[in-house]
């Protein structure tokens, strides 16, 4: 059992909103949250998932089945299908906050962020929370409470804890979807997040809305692999996919929309310096960016050309999980050569610049360095797969993945 870092967010904004929207993509590992922790907190509590034709159908009054469960922690699962729904939420949080019941009414899970948060943000302003539930991180896989073990050579029969070096490779390559981590092998793994990617095309995209043929998206998905980290040249990919280049935004709109892509913009606070003015486009978990690729072993990523953005896109994702609330990701680039990988200002008002090398001695490039002086950092860090910390001279410092999350975390 791997515990979530969401969990005890979750269950104290529950403590004090009406309403939590916990978002995150397909097989993130919502309703399995979700469940643990109504289990530990309500034990009436309802779960209805919307996908269930049965359940669904509970709700087709649903003024007069909430009603029946007031006082009760209600959970609705894939409510992104039921958009109406939020009116009626906002009407049952209205008058039951005329009586007194404030807290704890509902918790909302989703797996298409923009349009959800659309929906609940209008309805439900001043009413709910919204956390992201990503795919596993690095701190969850390493911690006291992950009991992934491996067996011990030494002692046949018995297990030992997985050593976080290895815990956080085996999470780099296969990703952080559960199944894909804990499976049994790197074969089954690969094979899960092969279906995963499958399904998503064939059947999840088209539930919403889309008409996207399910060949061409592969394609796309694809080819944002291949280009993991870089510019975004939609001009290229619209020439690749014989589509124009509006058709091309349309499909970053929408892997965005799912949580699959990311798309990081470029800080433009600089005024005197040319900079470049297009975002960087990451996969999101670095596991489906090796199932696209057909790489399904830590070897097969290290020899391809690919493995210094998959790092980095890796690193990124852990880090911004682990930034406080109120921080913003930028990234930096000047057609001079100044580069930052990632720049986080803190709500402080603190710059923090971070270049991502996957080599085991690190150097702070000269790019990093301008980079860092352009924007005034405060912070400037080079992350890398070891997990020593020492300085590289200039205020610059080598860190760990694990030790730059417990520096963003204050620990």
């Amino acid at each position: 059992m791997i515990t979530r870092l969401a969990r005890r967010r979750i269950a104290d904004l529950l403590s004090r909103f009406p309403a939590v929207v916990l978002i995150g993509p397909r097989q993130a590992g919502k309703t399995t949250l979700a469940l643990d922790l109504v289990e530990g907190m309500a034990e009436d509590a309802v779960y209805l998932d919307l996908e269930r034709p049965a359940d669904l159908a509970r709700l087709a009054d649903p003024e007069r089945y909430l009603a029946a469960h007031e006082g009760r922690l209600v959970v609705l699962d894939e409510v992104h299908r039921t958009p109406g729904l939020f009116q009626v939420l906002r009407g049952i949080i209205d008058r039951r906050r005329r009586v007194g019941i404030r807290a704890g009414q509902f918790l909302l899970l989703g797996s298409a962020s923009l349009d959800l948060l659309r929906q609940s943000s209008e309805s439900l302003a001043g009413r709910m929370a919204i956390v992201e539930l990503t795919p596993l991180l690095a701190e969850e896989v390493v911690s006291p409470d992950a009991d992934v073990e491996q067996p011990d050579a030494a002692q046949p029969g018995s297990r030992r804890p997985e050593p976080a070096p290895r815990a956080i490779d085996r999470l780099w390559i296969r990703g952080g979807f559960p199944d894909s981590y804990l499976a049994r092998d790197d074969a089954a793994s690969i094979e899960w997040r092969q279906a995963f990617i499958r399904t998503y095309l064939e059947r999840d995209v088209p539930a919403l809305g889309p008409r996207i043929p399910a060949e061409t998206l592969r394609r796309f998905w694809t080819m944002l692999a291949h280009g993991q980290g870089g510019l975004l040249n939609a001009a290229r990919l619209a020439a690749g996919l014989g589509v124009s280049g509006q058709t091309v935004a349309r499909y970053l709109d929408l892997m965005v929309d799912l949580l699959l892509v990311r798309r990081l913009q470029p800080w433009a606070s600089n005024a005197g310096k040319r900079l470049v003015r297009s975002p960087k486009v990451y996969v999101r978990d670095s596991g489906v960016v090796h199932a696209l690729l057909g790489l399904p072993t830590l070897d097969a990523v290290l020899g391809h050309p690919v493995v210094g953005g998959s790092w980095e896109g890796f690193v990124i994702e852990n880090l911004l999980a682990a930034a406080p609330d109120g921080a913003q990701a930028w990234f930096y680039r000047t057609a001079a050569g100044a580069e930052i990988d990632l720049l986080i200002e803190m709500p402080a008002g603190e710059r923090w610049a971070i270049e991502v090398k996957h080599a085991s001695a690190p150097s702070a490039s000269r790019g990093f360095r301008s980079g860092c002086d352009d924007v005034g950092a405060t912070r400037r860090l080079v992350v890398y797969p070891g997990e020593a910390s020492f300085p590289l001279g200039g205020g610059v410092e080598a860190v760990g993945l694990l030790g730059a999350v417990r520096l963003l975390r204050g620990r």
